[in-house]
């Protein structure tokens, strides 16, 4: 990989490191926030779920919009928004204000970052250099979350307006940097933009995601209005079936149906749901347990938990190794079989556990995550053709943020349950029904993750049986012979400087 090869990505790295690391630092602050503001525990809850229903809702749509509005062009336009409504978001006075920015945020971040990851599948050629390229992407969006954490306390420490002040900065530099280095689409490489852009897909998309998200983030609540939550739900799922309607009828679909007969598409965002669910899920639940039962202070948690942040070196260094050597499903279903260990390992989780005796279970769900989520980036886009790009990112994300959405709700609402039946027992602890409730919510995670396990193999078992009927395409996506043992690919960059 050339020198430009490796300062275009490192720019669009630097996107993922700035949301991941904008979600961390901002959830970190949420006690400060809350008290400064004197915001409601309501309030303050959809500070969070604000920008989780922006990024989930219009992900879907970001995706398309890439392909047919122009990749660069939606990268730049909405990375400066991104960096004027985090910066917003620090001058907020009420509780609403703040709510608006994150989540006009989170609809920035649902266009931005599946046109970096389109940007990035279509300037390396399928094979080596893009595996590498897509491994070294998602290991720094965990790293950027991991780093998050640390920072976010730390400048907590100055004012809470520091969490919102300090992506402006890093925003600033990448859209300067990304505004030289991102080449022009040249017209007529690839395939003709579509005029025609799906209005009626794209409304009953958007609606549709928006509100199934927000059942999901509803059910942190429990059974508290609950007929507001099923109606979410279910409206949600018929505006699916009217977006399906509308797809098949329209000449220029916002999303062509055919996309979800690929197989190794399906299974990576399904995968990608279950890991990411279960592994916000478990960090949410690890939280609680440092901060509320344990007393630990926010600096001290964000100390403990960095080890989650060791994909960011094992992501580009280790796991395109073992792709080479064992293939893409091979290695994504050992990456489910570590977190699986590793949440199980927890769930006798005492009232006084030593740090040493946690690090087994923080080091081999790190690991899980950098063997898992890059090898699906690749799988969920590998045999895409080129117009279709910036879909198949778009589809991966939106797995990834109701992964999120749903893990978090999940382990909330058990968690309540759990805490408020009053069966739980005395665990040993300080406080024995607390304690008990950790255990219980925890499950969340360690199913979520067994669900996993199934569908990997199920990848596993489908690139054998291609292999052995002759049929394999010999990609990484199909589980048989990685492409990574093909013969390197140069990059392709466009001579044309940016427009």
């Amino acid at each position: 990989m050339g020198a430009r090869a490796w300062v275009l990505l490192l720019v669009l790295c630097g996107t993922v490191f700035l949301e991941g690391i904008d979600i961390a630092m901002v959830a970190i602050a949420i006690p400060s926030i809350r008290s400064d503001l004197g915001l409601s525990t309501g309030t303050a809850a959809w500070v969070v779920s604000a920008y989780v229903l922006g990024y989930a809702g219009f992900t879907l749509l970001g995706g398309r919009a890439a392909d047919l509005l122009g990749r660069r062009r939606m990268f730049l336009v909405w990375l400066g928004i991104f960096l004027v409504f985090s910066g917003l978001g620090g001058f907020a006075t009420e509780g609403w204000m703040l709510v608006v920015a994150r989540f006009v945020t989170g609809v920035a971040a649902a266009f931005m970052t599946p046109a970096a990851m389109s940007i990035i599948t279509t300037s390396y050629e399928e094979g080596p250099e893009r595996n590498k390229a897509l491994l070294v992407f998602a290991g720094t969006s965990a790293g950027g979350f991991s780093l998050g954490l640390v920072v976010g306390g730390l400048l907590t420490e100055l004012g809470w307006q520091w969490v919102f002040f300090t992506p402006v900065f890093f925003a600033a530099a990448i859209l300067a940097a990304a505004m030289r280095l991102i080449p022009a689409e040249a017209a007529g490489t690839g395939t003709k933009r579509s005029r025609r852009f799906d209005l009626p897909g794209a409304a009953a998309a958007a609606g549709a995601m928006l509100l199934l998200a927000y059942g999901i983030v509803r059910l942190e609540h429990g059974l508290v209005d609950w007929p507001l939550t099923v109606a979410a739900v279910v409206v949600g799922l018929l505006l699916i079936a009217a977006f399906v309607g509308i797809e098949r009828r329209t000449a220029d679909p916002l999303v062509r149906l055919g996309i979800f007969r690929t197989g190794s598409v399906v299974r990576a965002g399904l995968g990608s749901l279950l890991y990411l669910g279960a592994f916000m899920g478990f960090q949410f639940v690890l939280t609680l347990y440092l901060q509320e039962l344990r007393g630990w202070p926010s600096w001290q948690t964000a100390l403990a938990m960095i080890v989650l942040g060791c994909d960011v070196l094992l992501s580009p260094t280790l796991t395109p190794r073992l792709v080479r050597r064992f293939g893409n499903a091979r290695v994504i279903l050992g990456g489910f079989l570590m977190a699986f260990a590793a949440y199980v390992l927890f769930l006798p989780i005492g009232a006084d556990w030593s740090y040493l005796a946690m690090f087994p279970t923080l080091l081999l769900a790190g690991t899980g995550f950098a063997l898992t989520l890059g090898p699906q980036m690749i799988a969920a886009t590998d045999g895409v053709a080129a117009k279709e790009q910036g879909l198949a990112s778009g589809l991966l994300q939106t797995a990834t943020q109701f992964g999120a959405a749903i893990g978090i709700s999940a382990v909330t609402a058990v968690y309540g349950l759990a805490a408020s039946s009053g069966h739980t027992g005395h665990a040993g602890g300080a406080d024995g029904v607390d304690l008990s409730a950790f255990r219980v919510a925890l499950v969340v995670p360690v199913v979520m993750v067994a669900l996993g396990v199934v569908v990997a193999m199920v990848g596993v078992r489908k690139g054998r049986r291609a292999l052995g009927g002759g049929g394999g395409s010999g990609t990484v996506a199909g589980g048989g012979q990685p492409a990574a043992l093909r013969e390197p690919a140069a990059v392709r960059f466009p001579v044309s400087d940016a427009r």
